[in-house]
């Protein structure tokens, strides 16, 4: 299971270090308002899939909260089929589908996994709700 902060689903991205510094960044400047995943990974997991209305806590490399976002939507569609306007969504700089494709399965690649155009990928767009300079620590995260 993923970590839960407040009752909420932890977000995770990218991987700790830089990138996961310079991802919550563009999700905390409205920039980044999509992320992808594997759908393999919610099983190893034991996870369900996020669900429109569903908050999750955005955290950095330590698990501390960083912010809010709000799912809005959920698609599940083979690697092929990722569409150029979910892509261009996660912000982070793609100039079309096939960098952004070229980009995800290197990504997937160092992680362990290789990505063909059928495999799965779980497509999240979502907005964020609340955010706070280095984070929030306390407060209602249901706001």
């Amino acid at each position: 299971m993923w970590p839960r902060i407040g009752g909420l689903r932890s977000l995770a991205l990218g991987t700790p270090g830089e990138l996961r510094t310079t991802l919550n960044t563009l999700v905390l400047a409205g920039v980044k308002t999509a992320t992808a995943g594997l759908i393999s990974e919610y099983a190893e997991e034991n996870e369900e899939l996020e669900h429109v209305g569903e908050r999750l806590a955005l955290v950095d490399d330590h698990d501390a909260l960083v912010g809010v976002v709000e799912v809005t939507g959920v698609e599940v569609v083979p690697f092929a089929d990722v569409p150029w306007d979910f892509a261009r969504c996660e912000g982070e700089g793609d100039r079309s589908i096939e960098e952004w494709r070229e980009g995800h399965r290197a990504y997937w690649a160092r992680q362990g996994t290789q990505v063909d155009d059928d495999t799965r990928i779980v497509c999240i767009r979502f907005r964020l709700i609340s955010a706070g300079d280095g984070g929030i620590s306390t407060g209602d995260l249901s706001t």
